[in-house]
């Protein structure tokens, strides 16, 4: 839960006011509109800084299709179901900072050589609106994973299928599960199982249950089983 509260707390305060600073001084340039004075260094340290993001980018992207393994999920759709934020952010923020570099240099080429008075100005109000845009995406995710929220649902698919096999259990009333973290998850499982098993079989039965929960899905940290009636 911890990395989830400081992950929220990284879209207000970084992403958020950042915004708001570079939206700020947008205006503040549009209405009183400088000339760049070195437009060759401005537009160099642009160059490095679009590499560095692009390859950290890059990196996250290896990890994002390592984790899909081969499915046809796209990138999207891939951070609004993944429930680590160090992963997610990472794509949001680099893939953020790669579009507001190039922003940026627009800004500059235009302020510069087309001499657009205004377009630097203009330049720095869209990358806060960028920036405020990233910071509401991650809060968002971030805010339901705080609340408690509940395993994808092919990840619950595969959980109630090893329960359905198990002989042992004659129905499934409920299946509850929260993420913890990225890598823990707790189910609270209520099962009814076969009236003949005995409380040491019904331990047993417990203990082999968990393990096979274990062995589709390995961030299931924690099970608690209620017998039902």
């Amino acid at each position: 839960m911890e990395t989830y509260f400081w992950s929220f707390v990284v879209a207000l305060f970084v992403f958020f006011l950042g915004g708001l600073v570079a939206f700020y001084q947008g205006v503040r340039h549009i209405l009183m509109p400088q000339p760049i004075v070195s437009p060759a260094i401005s537009l160099g340290v642009l160059v490095v800084s679009a590499l560095f993001e692009g390859w950290s980018f890059a990196v996250g992207f290896r990890e994002y299709k390592r984790v899909v393994r081969g499915r046809d999920i796209p990138l999207w759709s891939f951070i609004k179901a993944s429930k680590d934020p160090s992963l997610y952010g990472t794509l949001l923020e680099d893939f953020s900072a790669v579009i507001g570099i190039a922003i940026a240099a627009l800004g500059v080429i235009a302020s510069s050589l087309l001499h657009i008075g205004w377009a630097d100005g203009a330049a720095s109000i869209a990358i806060g609106l960028l920036l405020v845009g990233v910071s509401a995406v991650l809060a968002n995710e971030t805010r339901s994973l705080i609340a408690g929220e509940a395993v994808a649902g092919p990840i619950m698919e595969e959980l109630h299928r090893v329960l359905a096999a198990d002989s042992r259990i004659v129905q499934i009333d409920e299946i509850a599960t929260m993420h913890l973290g990225p890598q823990a998850i707790l189910m609270a499982l209520t099962l009814r199982f076969r009236s003949e098993l005995s409380i040491p079989a019904l331990e047993n039965a417990i203990r082999e249950i968990t393990f096979a929960l274990q062995a589709v899905e390995k961030r299931v940290a924690y099970v608690y089983v209620r017998p039902g009636p």
